[in-house]
């Protein structure tokens, strides 16, 4: 059982049919809700607030890949209260923000802006604008090695801290990503959890790409079917 649970397969990254689909597509803003359900499965936010539990109280913090913003919207409300006037970013080719989301965090006193962007393009502009903590959920896994390793050299140079809480590489996830039916997930989620999975991580898959060795770097598996990788620069 226990090499069931840690087996692995080699990485194999294809299209997910959620990225080519409109943001007004039934099957989308099914999928999207299919998404939050997975990610409570999967325990994403308490997984992120647990790394910035241990940080100083950012005041700039952007998420790369948002979609809707409930994942970092369940983030700060894990510290409300103790983390007010913050400033965030959410990153993505889309704007998927409902306006509850986006007055939720009003009420705990975020400040909240879209970037409707490309990642490649956010890459290559250049920008003189800095975030103390970079995150990404269920994003990087879209990307190959030599985009992981740009967006990586990128994140060096605009953030302190960057979290990322992505598809962990076992049978073991494998096989549930199989069974998210059993939750009522489309045809599009049943397809695209099964291809997260096999373009998922572990070991040191991400760390070895990460370009600053002066950096902190944390990579192991989380939960049941998560893969953490914390960078942190060493003032952090």
């Amino acid at each position: 059982m226990n090499a069931f649970i840690s087996s692995s397969f080699p990485r194999r990254l294809e299209d997910e049919a959620l990225d080519h689909l409109s943001q007004s597509d039934p099957h989308a803003v099914h999928s999207r809700r299919d998404l939050q359900r997975i990610n409570r499965i999967m325990g994403s936010a308490k997984i992120i607030s647990d790394v910035l539990s241990g940080a100083r109280m950012p005041l700039r913090i952007i998420e790369l890949g948002a979609g809707d913003g409930t994942t970092m919207l369940r983030v700060a409300q894990h510290f409300q209260g103790k983390w007010p006037q913050v400033h965030l970013t959410l990153l993505d080719r889309q704007n998927l923000m409902s306006k509850a989301t986006y007055a939720a965090f009003g009420r705990m006193g975020w400040a909240v802006d879209v970037i409707c962007d490309d990642l490649q393009n956010w890459m290559r502009e250049p920008t003189d604008q800095k975030w103390d903590v970079g995150v990404a959920n269920l994003f990087v896994h879209h990307f190959d090695e030599v985009q992981i390793s740009s967006l990586f050299r990128a994140l060096c140079e605009r953030t302190d801290l960057f979290i990322a809480c992505e598809p962990r590489r076992t049978y073991m996830s494998l096989l549930a990503s199989r069974l998210v039916g059993m939750i009522g997930a489309n045809a599009v989620t049943r397809k695209d959890a099964v291809l997260s999975v096999r373009a998922g991580f572990r070991d040191g898959e991400l760390s070895k790409l990460w370009p600053a060795a002066e950096w902190l770097i944390d990579e192991r598996a989380a939960g049941l079917f998560s893969h953490l990788f914390v960078a942190r620069k060493n003032t952090c």
